[in-house]
């Protein structure tokens, strides 16, 4: 029976007076097809990567019949349906032939043609399984074919089957052909890759012998209406090199699974273009342009610093007005020993990049100003854990400084005592609010945290810094094209505005950073460096009027850089990538919210002494404002305003069980003068020391000015007598 197969097929054929099945149209086919890859697109629709999404099978783009090359073209219909041209979906001929050799058990070629072919590759139903087609599977691919050749161009027919027919393994369609096997586009394809191609579709698996075969017969069919004498012998040499042709080519995989200029863009997005049915592309809110030189700035820079032991960075680029990310450069690429790690979202220390954030928090909460004097001197901070002995980057002391100055040159000791003030757990409330989703709370880090010892990306660090750029006002940031996010007032605008200013001051960074640092833009900027514990990590984020840009510089190995500070290593890709943004497009400085004023100030020191710092225009919250500046007379706001400086607020404190309850006592100290102490809302003791009868329990501790303000203010547990010991023992919450 299995022998007759053909003859049965055509009687029944005949006997049948309908479609088996309906007709897809070629336009549905066509827009339902999609390619294993989906396009990473720049917001104006320019490419800038290719990421595989589909794992099963390979497809490229669906490829029109005009761009297939016509050696191609020529190949598959002579090795598939000769006759495609002629007959209206069934070649007779080729039945009759087939029923014929069945009948005499001689071997022939079969008679499925293109059209039958592409039926079956329409419908699953009529899909070839290992035992072959049964007969009324047979019997409605042939009728299947009839319809499709009566409402389809043969052209349409063609296209559509070379684009959905399996060449090798995984490869699908003619664009994913070319692209791995040849590494070509297909209308580049020359008549011996053309046979090779044409060999495949008979046998997609077979061996690179029975493949190199079929396609020297392949060529022999394609060149035989020009051949002469003289080229027969050029035709056998081609043959018997084909074999390492074909070899070669089965073996390469010039098609890369995913490639472009945005790797770990397309990673993000993974997730979205997998889940997308229908479409093949993804628009996303980056600049083609931008990213190229961002990346382009990266490689140059890194390897400019070649031979200090720094290979990675990542930068990127925010549109302060929308939140959009316009450069995502996660990695060196082929400079990085790890480049799949996306710098970009990858937890590091930050360094000193933190203080702005500091020091805005404690200008809004007046405890300072930006005239105010901080001592930068060695100096020793009792915690519930030790002494902890906060030291600069340079490891020299400057003595008294203005706050601006402490900020802008990024003195440590100042920062440290400006975190005492606030407190660590205030400080990592604000920073939570500002974007940064720190891990642990304020008394884990302790005051180191105002050294940047929390471990945040790069970028919700830069996001932070667009917070500024918008005057206080947080959102979140995106990749894709879709409606502006919300908007939230993170931090007070006053002090946003002001840390500004002090950011944009090439003189107050002058004792750090030279007046002429790479930090100096010809247009507005705002900008920090920092750099974290041993050169791990150095930090470059700042803001112009309408863009955001952080860099990050180390190894992602964790390994410390050898002498690379702010101005050496990212700071120059910052200066570099703000200057491309800049370079027609102007950058103003913000206007000056309500509630600031400036005024001039002068700074007092000892009789017969230079002042601590020249005379200047200052900003001030309106009411903490004042013209003069002294240590010795306390005028600094820092001064006037009193804060506790023991026990740290989160200090847990363990009764003793050998000494009596009414012998012991917890010691407060403060400074500040005309003060006094609360517990739990209740006074109980004046001036800047105090000793308290603990008691368990839960309690809030508060220092208040004579007319009741509330100037500070710590929470401490007290737990029962659990622990066994000559005093009292005082521990953090870490």
């Amino acid at each position: 029976m299995k022998r007759i197969c053909p003859l049965l097929v055509a009687l029944l054929l005949a006997a049948s007076d309908g479609p088996a099945l309906a007709t897809i149209s070629f336009e549905q086919v066509k827009s339902s097809f999609k390619p294993s890859d989906t396009l990473i697109l720049d917001r104006n629709g320019e490419l800038l990567h290719r990421l595989r999404t589909d794992t099963s099978v390979r497809r490229g783009r669906w490829v029109a019949l005009a761009d297939v090359s016509p050696a191609l073209r020529m190949a598959l219909v002579l090795s598939e349906d000769k006759r495609f041209y002629e007959h209206s979906g069934i070649d007779w001929r080729a039945v009759s032939a087939a029923a014929w050799g069945n009948l005499w058990n001689s071997k022939t070629r079969g008679a499925s043609t293109i059209t039958m072919q592409l039926a079956g590759l329409l419908d699953d139903d009529l899909k070839r399984s290992a035992a072959g087609r049964s007969l009324m599977q047979k019997v409605d691919q042939t009728v299947s074919a009839k319809m499709i050749e009566r409402s389809w161009r043969k052209d349409q027919i063609l296209e559509a089957y070379l684009n959905l027919v399996s060449f090798r393994g995984e490869l699908v369609g003619v664009d994913a052909l070319s692209q791995t096997l040849f590494g070509k586009a297909a209308h580049g394809l020359v008549m011996d890759e053309a046979a090779v191609a044409a060999a495949l579709v008979r046998a997609p698996n077979a061996r690179p012998a029975q493949v190199t075969q079929r396609a020297c017969t392949m060529l022999r069919m394609m060149q035989a209406p020009d051949l002469t004498a003289g080229r027969n012998a050029s035709i056998l040499t081609d043959c018997e090199g084909l074999d390492l042709f074909v070899t070669a080519a089965l073996q390469r995989r010039a098609f890369d699974a995913s490639e472009g200029i945005a790797p770990h863009v397309a990673r993000q997005l993974a997730p979205t273009a997998k889940s997308q049915t229908t479409a093949t592309t993804l628009r996303t809110t980056l600049r083609a342009p931008l990213q190229r030189f961002a990346l382009q700035t990266l490689h140059q820079h890194l390897r400019e610093l070649q031979g200090r032991h720094v290979e990675d960075g990542a930068i990127v680029v925010l549109d302060n007005a929308s939140g959009e990310v316009l450069a995502w450069v996660g990695s060196s690429g082929q400079l990085s020993v790890a480049a799949e790690v996306d710098g970009v979202t990858a937890l590091r220390q930050p360094g000193s990049t933190l203080k702005p954030f500091l020091y805005a928090q404690a200008i809004a909460e007046r405890r300072m100003t930006a005239a105010s004097l901080l001592e930068d001197a060695s100096t020793q901070i009792q915690t519930a854990d030790g002494l902890y002995i906060p030291q600069n980057y340079d490891r020299h002391f400057k003595g008294w400084v203005s706050a601006r100055t402490a900020l802008a040159a990024s003195l440590n000791v100042p920062a440290v005592r400006t975190l005492v003030m606030v407190s660590p757990d205030a400080f990592q409330k604000q920073l939570v609010g500002l974007g940064l989703p720190l891990k642990e709370g304020g008394d884990y880090y302790g005051f180191s945290l105002a050294l940047g010892s929390a471990d945040v990306s790069l970028l919700n660090l830069s996001n932070a810094y667009r917070v500024l750029a918008n005057g206080g006002r947080y959102s979140t940031t995106s990749l894709t094209l879709k409606p502006k996010a919300p908007m939230r007032q993170a931090l007070d605008p006053r002090a946003a505005f002001i840390i500004g200013d002090i950011l944009t001051d090439p003189m107050a960074r002058a004792r750090t950073f030279g007046t002429d640092s790479v930090l100096a833009t010809r247009f507005w900027t705002a900008v920090k460096t920092g750099t974290s514990k041993d050169m791990r990590d150095n930090w470059a984020l700042g803001y112009s009027q309408a863009y955001t840009v952080g860099v990050w510089v180390g190894n992602a190995s964790g390994a410390p850089m050898w002498d690379v500070s702010g101005t050496t290593g990212a700071a120059p890709i910052w200066a570099a990538v703000m200057n491309y943004l800049h370079k027609t497009q102007p950058s103003r400085a913000p206007q000056t919210p309500p509630g600031v004023v400036q005024v001039p100030v002068r700074f007092a020191s000892g009789v017969a002494e230079p002042p601590i710092e020249a005379a200047r225009m200052e900003w001030f919250l309106q009411g903490t404002q004042q013209p003069v500046f002294a240590m010795n007379a306390f005028a600094g706001v820092a001064r006037q305003r009193a804060g506790i400086t023991a026990p740290s607020s989160g200090t847990i404190i363990a009764l003793d069980p050998d000494i009596p309850p009414n012998r012991q006592r917890v010691t407060f100290t403060a400074d500040g003068q005309n003060v006094r102490w609360l517990i739990d809302g209740k006074a109980f003791a004046k001036g800047i020391s105090a000793q308290w009868p603990p008691w368990p329990g839960r309690h809030r501790v508060q220092l208040a000015a004579a007319n009741g303000e509330v100037l500070d203010e710590i929470r401490l547990e007290v737990r029962g007598a659990a622990v066994r010991n000559s005093e009292l023992l005082v521990s953090s919450r870490r």
